[in-house]
């Protein structure tokens, strides 16, 4: 005999309540994308919400916002809202996996060049 219907906690009622019925981050995670790390800046506090300790415990080490969804069994748009609120609280730091200082630079041509060089040669 199946579960009755509505009871499915992985479903879509599951969502609805993780995120408080939200379906958009707020501006602060607008930026985020799959590529995203997060790491956790401040430990999880008693009578948080079990999603958002588990995001705080697991991002001890920068974790990409896709690794984070995928050991958390959690679609991107549901995660971003997670750390919508992590992030307004200080809890969590974003940051982009091409640090500002490398954004700039492309890729190192004379070692493409030897590269290409020495496949010819082969």
């Amino acid at each position: 005999m199946s579960a009755p219907r509505g009871t499915d906690p992985s479903g879509l009622e599951r969502f609805y309540v993780v995120t408080g019925g939200r379906s958009k981050p707020g501006d602060v995670a607008s930026t985020l994308d799959v590529a995203t790390l997060v790491l956790s800046r401040a430990a999880a506090s008693q009578g948080m919400q079990y999603e958002h300790e588990e995001i705080i415990r697991r991002c001890r080490e920068p974790l990409s916002v896709a690794e984070l969804g995928a050991h958390l069994h959690l679609p991107f748009n549901v995660l971003a809202v997670l750390l919508s609120d992590l992030l307004q609280a200080g809890r969590v730091e974003a940051r982009d996996p091409i640090s500002a200082h490398d954004a700039g630079r492309g890729p190192d041509l004379a070692l493409l060049e030897e590269v290409l060089s020495g496949l010819q040669r082969l």
